[in-house]
C-alpha cells in the first residue's frame, strides 16, 4: 500500500480564507492520522492576479494555525519547464493538438450556442481525426494546445465524501492545456504536480468537482493512476448564503487580529461538516486520531460566530496560561502597551480569563496594569470617587504603605482587616479602590488587582484619586 500523501494547493490571489483553512486542516489531519505526508503547493500560474503579498498571507496563516507541512512550499511558476515537457509528450502521443481558433471566433461560437439554448463549448474544429482534413493554420495566429478528451465512455469518481459520481465524456469538450503564449493552464499543472509529488488523496472544495473528470482523463493520457478524490461541501454564512466579506471575518489572519486563539479556530473548522458524536471540543491529538474524511457530511455547513466565540473562551480558560500569554503579548503591543512594563503575563491571563471572550478584550482589560497614565470612566468616577470615599482611600494608602510583601494572600488579609476596622461594608471600600486602580468598576478581585498593578503604581494611583476627589470638591 502506498504511503498516503495529501496536499494543500492555494492560489495566491488573496488571503487564506476559512474555506481554504478548513481544506488545509482536513488534508493535514488525514495525512497525520495515516502516518502520511502533507505537502504545501502554491499554484501561482495566474501571473496577473498572483502577488507576493498573497503568498506571504497564506504562509502566515499556515504558520499561525500551526499546520506544519512536510514538504514545500512548492511554486508552480518554478516548474514551467516540466509542464512544457508533459505538453510535448501529450502532443507526441496524440492526446493533445494545436488549435488555431481565434479568441473572437470562439466567443462568437459560444454566443451562438447560448442563443440556441445549448451549453457553450468548443466544437472540436481543429481536433485531428482519421479522414478529417484540417484547414491551413491562419497567418499570425499563435495556437493554443488543447487536450484531446475521449468522445465516448464515462469518468467514474469514487468520491470519499460524495460517493460515486459519473460523468459522461461527451459532456466534456477539449480543454486548453497551454495558452497561446505557451503558459500552462490550471488543469494541466495540477495533474502534473499531483503526479510528480505522488499525491494519493486530493481533498478540496466541491467547487473543483467539475475539473475532476478532466483531470482524471489527463492522468490516464499520461499513463498514470489518478489519486483518490474527496470534495468538501462549501461553507455558508449564518444566513445560509454563500460566504462572503459581508459576513465579517473570512480571512484567517483577521481572526488572529480579532483575538481568537488558533486552536479555537481549528476546533471550530473541524466541526464544519464533520462530527464525532456530540463532542464539541477536540485537542489536536484527538482531531488526528478521530478525523476521517469519509465521515464528512455532504451538505453545506453554515458558520456560527457565537459557537466560535464560545470555543475561544473555553480555550482562554483552559489553556496553559503561558501559551495564552504568548498571544496576549502581541495584542497588548497593538494597544501601544509594552508587556515588559508590568506584571507577569501569565498572572494577567489567570486573573482575566474568566472575564474575556477574546484576546482583544483581555488586552483591553489588562492595559491598565502596564501603563503609568490612567484615565477614569466618567460615570464610575462620579459615582465612586466622591467625598465619602476620600477618608476610606486615605486609610487604604496608610495601610498599604506599610506593606512590603505585595502578594495576594497578604493583600487579601489587609483589605478584610481594613473593612472591619473602618466599620463599613466591603463594596464601600472595594469600588472606590477599583476605580482608583483601574479607572473603571470592572476588574478582578481587589487583592488580585492590587497585585497586578504593583506596589508603586498602586500607591501613586491612590494618591491621584485622592487629589481628584479634592479637586472635585473645590470645583
Amino acid at each position: 500500500m502506498k504511503k498516503i500523501r495529501t496536499r494543500f494547493a492555494p492560489s495566491p490571489t488573496g488571503y487564506l480564507h476559512i474555506g481554504g483553512a478548513r481544506t488545509a486542516l482536513f488534508s493535514y489531519l488525514y495525512a497525520r492520522r495515516h502516518g502520511g505526508d502533507f505537502i504545501l503547493r502554491i499554484e501561482d500560474t495566474d501571473l496577473e492576479r498572483s502577488t507576493p503579498e498573497s503568498v506571504n498571507a497564506i504562509l502566515e496563516g499556515m504558520t499561525w494555525l500551526n499546520l506544519e507541512y512536510d514538504e514545500g512550499p512548492f511554486y508552480q511558476t518554478q516548474r514551467f519547464d516540466r509542464y512544457k515537457e508533459v505538453i510535448q509528450q501529450l502532443l507526441a502521443s496524440g492526446h493533445a493538438y494545436y488549435c488555431y481558433m481565434p479568441r473572437e471566433e470562439l466567443d462568437a461560437l459560444r454566443e451562438a450556442q447560448m442563443a440556441r439554448g445549448e451549453k457553450p463549448r468548443y466544437d472540436g474544429r481543429w481536433r485531428p481525426e482519421p479522414g478529417k482534413v484540417l484547414p491551413e493554420p491562419p497567418a499570425g495566429v499563435q495556437p493554443v494546445v488543447r487536450f484531446k478528451n475521449p468522445l465516448d465512455g464515462e469518468v467514474v469518481i469514487e468520491d470519499m465524501v460524495r460517493g460515486r459520481v459519473v460523468i459522461r465524456n461527451e459532456e466534456l469538450d477539449d480543454l486548453i492545456i497551454a495558452r497561446s503564449d505557451g503558459t500552462p493552464t490550471y488543469n494541466l499543472t495540477v495533474v502534473v504536480d499531483d503526479y510528480d509529488m505522488g499525491i494519493t488523496h486530493v481533498i478540496r472544495g466541491d467547487d473543483h468537482l467539475n475539473n475532476t473528470p478532466r483531470q482524471i482523463n489527463i492522468f490516464r493520457a499520461m499513463g498514470a493512476e489518478p489519486p483518490v478524490y474527496a470534495h468538501l461541501p462549501m461553507i455558508l454564512g449564518p444566513d445560509g448564503a454563500k460566504l462572503s466579506k459581508r459576513h465579517g471575518a473570512v480571512s484567517v489572519m483577521q481572526y488572529h487580529e480579532e483575538g481568537y486563539l488558533p486552536e479555537a479556530l481549528l476546533n471550530y473548522l473541524v466541526r464544519l461538516g464533520w462530527s464525532h458524536g456530540d463532542q464539541e471540543v477536540f485537542s489536536r491529538e484527538e482531531m488526528i486520531r478521530l478525523f476521517d474524511v469519509a465521515d464528512v457530511n455532504q451538505s453545506a455547513s453554515a458558520i456560527n460566530p457565537d459557537k466560535l466565540l464560545w470555543l475561544n473562551q473555553h480555550y482562554l480558560k483552559t489553556s496553559d496560561p503561558s501559551h495564552v500569554a504568548r498571544y496576549l503579548s502581541w495584542h497588548l503591543g497593538n494597544l501601544g502597551v509594552d508587556p515588559a512594563e508590568g506584571p507577569a503575563l501569565e498572572d494577567v491571563v489567570v486573573a482575566l480569563r474568566e472575564r474575556a471572550r477574546t484576546l482583544v478584550e483581555m488586552a483591553q482589560q489588562a492595559a491598565c496594569y502596564f501603563r503609568d497614565e490612567l484615565g477614569y470612566d466618567e460615570e464610575a468616577a462620579a459615582k465612586h470617587l466622591n467625598a465619602a470615599a476620600e477618608p476610606i482611600l486615605r486609610a487604604v494608602v496608610e495601610a498599604l504603605e506599610q506593606v512590603q510583601d505585595w502578594r495576594v494572600p497578604v493583600l487579601e488579609t489587609l483589605i478584610k482587616d481594613l473593612v472591619k476596622a473602618l466599620g463599613i461594608k466591603f463594596p464601600q471600600l472595594a469600588q472606590p479602590l477599583r476605580v482608583a486602580l483601574t479607572g473603571s468598576t470592572a476588574s478582578p478581585s481587589i487583592d488580585t488587582t492590587l497585585a497586578l498593578v504593583g506596589r508603586e503604581r498602586s500607591l501613586v494611583r491612590l494618591q491621584k484619586a485622592i487629589s481628584f476627589i479634592e479637586a472635585s470638591k473645590s470645583a
